[in-house]
């Protein structure tokens, strides 16, 4: 059950080196070792490796935030539900830390924290990072990385949605309805104007006509 909630090359990753320079490519620009593979789980390698022996395979780029690897949300949440994990943007990419950070004492008032290793989150997740959350799997159980799990459960729910809008008769609430139909009606349907009297009432409040003297007699 465990090798289903978490990949096999996880654990590799969370475990390997980055930013040594390439031992091939050392005297290229960008020789820092900051990929990794995850379908070959070796060492980290460059980007010139990268290009020459990686080219069909599933690479990630890792980066340094504060001395810290971190990988960017929009590329690993392809393959791991990153569901619980707390992100931050940096020089403006959502990020997530791979390992967890060494902290001081946690000051009082901090009302998130990883349920790990205690350090202060800025948003209500449950961990730090991914090495964070690899550990809750391993010792409670009831988290997973597994992209078939969480979209599975995405589909339930939806399912669950579009069963509560079919027994409310449509796909919205009554309420959603009434709004629309105000809005699609005018204003002067929602506030009618004062009809006119009838004709053969007479309104005391009319104006009379010019008034016409009699003509002057010869």
């Amino acid at each position: 059950m465990e090798s289903m909630r978490v990949p096999p090359w996880l654990e590799s990753l969370l475990s390997t080196t980055f930013f040594a320079v390439c031992r091939i490519h050392g005297d290229a620009a960008r020789s820092e070792c900051n990929m990794y593979c995850l379908d070959c789980s070796g060492d980290a390698f460059c980007f010139y490796c990268c290009s020459s022996r990686h080219k069909d395979h599933r690479v990630i780029q890792i980066r340094r935030s504060s001395y810290h690897d971190v990988v960017r949300v929009a590329e690993i949440q392809k393959f791991l539900d990153i569901n619980g994990v707390q992100t931050y943007v940096i020089n403006s990419a959502r990020v997530m830390f791979l390992n967890e950070r060494p902290q001081p004492k946690t000051g009082k008032g901090v009302s998130h924290m990883c349920e790990i290793c205690g350090r202060s989150l800025l948003d209500p997740f449950r961990f730090c990072s991914l090495g964070c959350k690899l550990v809750g799997i391993k010792r409670n159980g009831n988290a997973s990385f597994s992209l078939f799990e969480y979209r599975n459960n995405e589909e339930m729910m939806e399912r669950g949605g579009e069963g509560m809008s079919r027994r409310m008769g449509g796909t919205g609430s009554e309420e959603d309805h009434h709004h629309e139909e105000l809005r699609e009606r005018s204003p002067q349907d929602i506030y009618p104007s004062t009809p006119p009297p009838p004709p053969h009432v007479n309104n005391p409040r009319r104006r009379k006509g010019i008034p016409h003297r009699a003509p002057f007699g010869c």
